[in-house]
Order: structure tokens, then sequence, then C-alpha cells
């Protein structure tokens, strides 16, 4: 036992942890205990460790240790051209990347002072609405599954598949799409033919899914008993600590940026914003369950009011890569071509910075960037 507690006392001068939690002394008479879960562990779904004082089933106290999953991704792209820093941002959250490269080529764009079109806004706003969706489906399945409800893991995987499809249908891939650019989207052509069709198919569907999952677990004791009164967050302490998204919104603060600072025309789109009642983990589930009802009422939306014109800005304002045809068709397009994707030529920003935030799947999502000038951000 001395030996088990100075091992431990030598693990919080590493980690300079609070000390409290490691004070803790083993009494076999009740049921406290101290528990370290992970760094890598399956319910953790990523590398995080927690030190955690139980009490029964009762978390009583937790220490996080934070940093395993850093992987330089701000130096990374310090040498990297505007374009190509899409590619990390597609790492930063690969269950929802396109929200991330959304939200990064906003910053950018900004900083190049460009404007794309009304066409190119509605698309985004989808994809980052089937991407939010997509988002949630991993948080309540894999929630779920860690407190003991496999069958709904099932049911919203099988939504995350038919996703999937969607993507690989657009963009070629299913998961790090890569798919915005500078002034629009990575491809030279329009929307695939019935991809709208295919969407609209899909979303009954889904609106089924998350019903047949609410009769599973609304009204589900062992569900209940887990996450009501549990967790709870009240709106003091949720804006004491930042926190953002649908956790804030679970403690009863109706905040959403897609309202409060509209970007990409979002106020052209009517939802509500769900809100909690006491910010338990309960309330949680509830605002992400009918955020999705949400994100399924401004892809119909978008779908329905879409746009005409060209999805991507003038190839000729020198961002954007020129098309197929022109590239083969042309010296002109060739040389464009070379010179945007050159490392010593490529697209410069003026001097400056840009700050952009934006309604991720889990919170506020915002990038800054600075140029000095060059192809590829000196700091982001």
């Amino acid at each position: 036992m001395a030996e088990t507690k100075a091992a431990a006392n030598t693990d919080i001068e590493h980690s300079a942890q609070p000390e409290s939690i490691y004070d803790f002394v083993y009494d076999p008479h009740e049921e406290r205990m101290l528990l370290n879960f992970g760094p890598s562990h399956p319910a953790t779904h990523g590398t995080l460790r927690l030190v955690m004082e139980l009490d029964g089933e009762r978390i009583v106290s937790c220490v996080p240790e934070l940093g395993y999953l850093h992987h330089g991704f701000e130096k990374l792209g310090e040498y990297r051209t505007y374009n190509q820093v899409v590619t990390i941002t597609d790492r930063m959250n690969y269950i929802s990347p396109m929200n991330n490269n959304f939200a990064y080529i906003l910053a950018v764009e900004k900083l190049f002072g460009i404007e794309v079109s009304k066409r190119a806004k509605y698309f985004r706003v989808l994809l980052a609405e089937m991407s939010r969706i997509m988002d949630h489906l991993v948080c309540i399945g894999t929630w779920a599954m860690d407190l003991g409800a496999f069958t709904v893991l099932l049911y919203l995987f099988r939504e995350r598949e038919n996703l999937y499809n969607l993507f690989e249908l657009l963009t070629g891939t299913r998961m790090t799409i890569s798919y915005t650019r500078i002034g629009g989207f990575a491809r030279d052509r329009d929307i695939p033919p019935g991809f709208f069709e295919k969407i609209k198919a899909f979303l009954p569907g889904l609106l089924k899914s998350i019903d047949e999952v609410e009769k599973l677990l609304s009204r589900n004791k062992i569900w209940l008993n887990r996450t009501k009164e549990v967790g709870v967050i009240t709106r003091e302490d949720a804006l004491s600590y930042g926190i953002t998204g649908p956790s804030l919104r679970a403690s009863g603060i109706p905040f959403d940026l897609r309202v409060a600072q509209p970007y990409s025309d979002y106020q052209d789109f009517e939802f509500d914003i769900p809100v909690g009642e006491t910010g338990d983990v309960y309330d949680r589930y509830i605002v992400r369950m009918e955020e999705m009802r949400q994100s399924v009422r401004i892809i119909e939306q978008a779908i329905d009011n879409f746009p005409g014109g060209e999805l991507n800005v003038d190839p000729d304002t020198k961002v954007m890569l020129p098309r197929k045809d022109e590239v083969y068709g042309s010296i002109e397009g060739l040389i464009h071509h070379f010179e945007i994707i050159m490392l010593n030529r490529g697209t410069r920003a003026p001097v400056g910075e840009a700050y952009v935030a934006t309604e991720s799947p889990n919170g506020e999502l915002g990038f800054y960037v600075v140029s000095n000038g060059g192809n590829g951000p000196y700091r982001f």
C-alpha cells in the first residue's frame, strides 16, 4: 500500500495535478475507490486520462489529464498553402470534418476579402448541417452504448452510414473530405445530378430513427437513472467556464452563433434553438436529439430555396484552380494552374489577420489566421 501511494505521489509531481484527489486512502469498509480511467480505453473514444474518486457508481471528484491528442496542427499549417491547410482541419474532428473546413475557409476568405456566391453559401450550410447530424449520431450512439443501450448505436450508425454514402457521392471520399476551397469548393463541376433527391429520400428515415431512439431511451428507467440529475452544469457555471454549444444550451442559455452572429446567410433559415432546464446529462441528450430535427429543417429549406448561379468564384480572381478543360486546352489555363500550386507563387493573401467563429456540432469553433503576405498562413 505504501509503495502504491508513493507511486501515485510521483505521478502527481510529474503531471502537476491538484493533490486533493491523490490523497485518497482506500478503506475496505466503504465503497469508495480511486479509478484511473484511460488514457487508452475504448470508452474514452480517444486518448484521455481521468483520475476519478468513486462512491459506488457515483463520481465524487475527477481530475482530467489532457494533451494526448496534440498533433501540432498550428505549426503544420505554417508550412502549407492556404488550401493545403484544409486537409489539416479535417483531422481536428474527423466525425464532422465539413464544419472544420467551413470555419477555416470563412476566416481565410475574410482575410482575402472574398465574398462567395449565395449558391455556395447555401450549399455550405446544407453540408454543415449534414455534418452536424453525423456528429450528434455518433455522440448519442456511443453515449448510449457506454451506458448499456447497444441497440441505439446500431440504429444511429445505420443513419451515419447513409450520410457517409451521400458525402462519398459528392466528394469521392467518406470521412476526411477536404471539400472546401478559397472561394468555393474543390471540384470544378457542379453538384452531382440527383444529389438533392437522394438527400430528401434519406431524411424521412433519419427522423424515424430519431423517434425510435427516443422511444428506447427517453422513458427507459436505467437511462433516466444514469442521466437525470447527473453531471449538472448550472447556468452560472456554464457561463463561468466558457462552455459553448449544446452543453451551454442544455443549461438553459439559448445562445447559438448561427442566430447571434449569422454567417453564410444563416439568417435566411427558420429553425428553433433547443434548450434544457436543469443542465444535466439528460438535458444534453435531449438538446442534441432536437438539434438533429432542426438541422433537417435547415437542410430542407436549403434544398427548396437553393439559388442559381455558380458554386465557385471566377477563376480569374486567381484563388481557384481553373477548370480542367482550360488547363489542357489553353496555355493561359496551364500557367494559371501552375502559379496557384507552386510553393513560391501560389495564392497570396494581403498582410493582415482575420477571425471567424462558427457554431460547430460541439460548440463554438473559431479560426484565427495571420498573413504576412505569403501564400500560406504565418500563424493560424
